[in-house]
C-alpha cells in the first residue's frame, strides 16, 4: 500500500458513524525479537524487497517498515480519525484488525 494512512483516511470519511475496516495484513508482532520465526523471517525478506520498496516509490512513500504490527495500525487508524482498533482474529500467517469510526 503506498499510502496507507490516505487509504485509512479515505475510508474513514466514507463510512458511516460506526462503520468498519477490516484490514488482513501479514503477522507481525511489534518487536523484531518476536518475529524471528521461519514464517516471520520469510515475511521481513518479501515486506523489504516488495512492499518497502514499492511504497517509498509512490509520491508519499510511507514504508511502514518492513514487518507493520498491531501497534503501527492502531498509529495510522488513529491518525485517520477512527476511533478504535481491535485484532479480530488471526493466523500463523495473517492479522485480522477491525477498525471502527
Amino acid at each position: 500500500m503506498g499510502d496507507p494512512l490516505g487509504a485509512a483516511k479515505y475510508a474513514a470519511e466514507a463510512l458511516a458513524p460506526g462503520g468498519t475496516v477490516m484490514l488482513v495484513e501479514p503477522y507481525a508482532n511489534d518487536r523484531v525479537e518476536d518475529n524471528l520465526n521461519t514464517v516471520g523471517r520469510l515475511f521481513y525478506a518479501a515486506s523489504t524487497t516488495i512492499c518497502c520498496a514499492h511504497s517509498l516509490s509512490e509520491d508519499v512513500g510511507l514504508a511502514l517498515g518492513a514487518q507493520a504490527g498491531e501497534a503501527r495500525w492502531a498509529g495510522i487508524f488513529r491518525e485517520a480519525g477512527f476511533n478504535s482498533l481491535r485484532r479480530a482474529a488471526e493466523t500463523p500467517f495473517n492479522l485480522i484488525l477491525e477498525a471502527k469510526v
